[in-house]
């Protein structure tokens, strides 16, 4: 079990980035894990992540809403658990990369489904005045909303951006993520393409945050992947749409199993992905964390499995 707050590993060899993105990484899993025990104890329910890295300047730090701002979303802060986000924030952003701000919660709230919409901003506001003056964080409204009215769903990443900008945060960027699991695959089809679109930011600095899995279904519990194409396929009209509406867009979480296929679809689609770099800002892969074990995408150095046996072939794309 891992001790009280993060804890951070020496960074391993960096490899010297050879792709065009801008953004590239890994999301960061293991303070979000424990989600049905709340508060939850740290080094039982819940732990900060071990952060190494392999030429990636981009992580996706998941987090719990109501472990941050306990009871109501315009409480106060938790000052353990957010005192242990702001050092892995720190550590992150003072070794030049950047740190995205993932709470993931699914537009939930103790598993009700956020309709506080000025609460929500609240929330965002006390959070945002943490990280304010970090230009190397990231703002990530919330993750994967899902079975959501659309409506509800565009007034709270508007709502999040409000908060935000009001709390000093200006400078930074701000990843919006759509209803549907946010998936690329059904951005246009799901309404999130019609009507996020029109979305208001005094900074200009909005990217649109989409997530794609390989699997049938395309939530990514199988490590098989439908065909050597379907990274591409599966991306495409999100492509479209982005250049359409001339808007910026990443792949905020992705992944594949250890097998030829998958890296095929993978390195496929990554390649589309950079060929189209002028719309596609980066991509990060699903998921680095200490307590991943044998997890079949673990990224976890050194002995993950998506780390010794589906990285490799990556690193063009790093």
């Amino acid at each position: 079990m891992a001790a009280p707050g993060p804890s951070f590993d020496s960074p391993t060899p960096t490899v010297k980035r050879a792709s065009k993105f801008q953004f590239v990484g890994v999301n960061q899993a293991g303070a979000e894990f424990g989600n049905k025990d709340l508060p939850g104890t740290l080094g039982k329910h819940y732990t900060w992540p071990t952060l190494n890295s392999r030429g990636f300047n981009t992580h996706r730090i998941a987090f719990m809403m109501e472990r941050l701002i306990p009871n109501k979303l315009d409480g106060p802060l938790d000052a353990a658990y957010s005192r242990s986000l702001q050092e892995t924030v720190e550590y992150v952003t003072s070794k030049g990369g950047y740190a995205v701000l993932d709470p993931h919660n699914f537009g939930r709230y103790y598993e009700k489904i956020i309709t506080d919409v000025d609460g929500f901003k609240k929330w965002w506001t006390t959070v945002a005045k943490l990280f304010a003056t970090n230009p190397r964080v990231i703002f990530d409204t919330n993750n994967e909303y899902h079975d959501m009215p659309q409506d509800l769903v565009v007034r709270l990443n508007q709502a999040a951006i409000d908060g935000i900008r009001g709390a000093g945060a200006t400078s930074q960027y701000i990843y919006i993520e759509g209803n549907s699991w946010t998936g690329a695959w059904t951005w246009v089809s799901s309404g999130n393409g019609a009507t996020l679109k029109d979305l208001k930011d005094p900074s200009d600095k909005l990217v649109y945050e989409m997530h794609q899995y390989l699997d049938s279904d395309g939530s990514g519990t199988s490590p098989n992947c439908v065909s050597s194409t379907i990274g591409v396929e599966r991306v495409r009209e999100a492509t479209n749409w982005l250049k359409a509406n001339n808007k910026k867009g990443i792949l905020g979480e992705t992944a594949g199993g250890a097998n030829a296929q998958c890296i095929a679809a993978l390195t496929g689609m990554l390649k589309y992905l950079q060929d189209n770099s002028d719309v596609w800002t980066g991509w990060l892969w699903w998921s680095g964390g200490p307590w991943w074990a044998d997890y079949m995408f673990s990224i976890e150095p050194p002995s993950g499995t998506a780390y010794t046996r589906v990285l490799p072939s990556l690193l063009p794309y790093i």
